[in-house]
């Protein structure tokens, strides 16, 4: 029976991956591997940037292959252009994309780590929409900390979201385990905070010698070694949290850079939960919530996760 031409139907097969054993070209490997479809579905899927070569969306009939690279054919045109399991989008339209960022992953390459990032992961996905697509930072999240970070598709929206930050973000909520019993369960802490050269943060107690950051918690549960908290931020100063938790004796798990000698997780137990913001272009108030992380609750004797209340 001659093939048709038609393009899959979506919820057939949905990803072939392939592997090259020699130098060719793109359209030829895919010709010679996938003798069941028809050269005008080939061709359709790659105009399409439905072909991956190593991760990376390719349209040329022509482009290079060298053996041993991976291609992958995403024939439903929804997950082609999605940025992976890895990094789950919450939020998107034409301004922002609000992503859930795992533990271990950057947001950002720096001098020290060029790794794969939650922001070069956001520019394939839009580039594989349009080229001409960019995306922007708008805050950071630290590489073990997992959780709610916002970006921005345009340079505008970035600027002026972090130029009026304290005004748009409405909430920043945080979930993390720390040692030791806290006590008192709920209260405030307040300094300045300042950077050393060595890149670590120390708090002050006078307002010459840093940047003024308030940190809200309030303990959800505890098992005598450990407490979960809930954690409110009024200003969002770099590793605010994790200092202050150092400065009340109640390091996060995990961060041994500041004071923590457990790490049952085998990463930092911190998780951002909750992000809500003024939306720059609608007026409209934008709240995202995750729930708590199951490892996190595993470490208190709770089955089922649950949001924090």
């Amino acid at each position: 029976m001659k093939n048709s031409g038609k393009r899959p139907a979506r919820g057939k097969q949905k990803i072939d991956v392939l592997v090259t054993d020699k130098e060719d070209t793109l359209l030829t490997f895919l010709l010679a591997r996938l003798p069941n479809k028809s050269r005008n579905i080939v061709k359709a899927v790659l105009k399409d940037k439905q072909v991956f070569v190593e991760e990376k969306p390719v349209s040329q009939f022509d482009h290079p292959l060298r053996p041993g690279q991976k291609v992958e054919v995403r024939w439903d045109p929804a997950a082609a252009h999605k940025p992976g399991q890895e990094l789950k989008i919450i939020h998107e339209d034409e301004d922002l994309i609000v992503i859930d960022k795992p533990s271990g992953l950057l947001t950002v390459a720096t001098d020290k780590e060029k790794r794969k990032t939650a922001y070069a992961m956001l520019s394939d996905y839009v580039k594989a929409q349009d080229p001409q697509n960019k995306i922007f930072i708008i805050h950071r999240l630290d590489r073990e900390t997992s959780g709610l970070l916002l970006f921005a598709k345009n340079e505008k929206i970035k600027h002026q979201i972090q130029e009026t930050w304290e005004t748009t973000i409405a909430e920043r909520t945080y979930i993390a385990v720390v040692e030791g019993l806290v006590e008192p369960p709920e209260g405030t802490v307040t300094s300045w905070l300042k950077e050393s050269a060595a890149l670590i943060v120390y708090s002050h107690q006078s307002s010459q010698l840093g940047k003024k950051a308030i940190t809200h918690y309030k303990k959800l549960r505890d098992n005598g070694m450990l407490s979960l908290l809930k954690l409110n931020l009024d200003t969002g100063r770099k590793h605010q949290i994790r200092v202050h938790m150092q400065d009340i004796k109640h390091p996060i798990i995990g961060d041994d850079k500041y004071g923590s000698s457990q790490n049952p997780l085998r990463r930092m137990g911190l998780h951002a939960q909750v992000l809500a913001f003024t939306h720059p272009k609608t007026g409209k108030l934008c709240r995202f919530e995750t729930a708590i992380p199951g490892k996190f609750l595993k470490l208190f004797s709770v089955s089922k996760p649950g949001k924090a209340r």
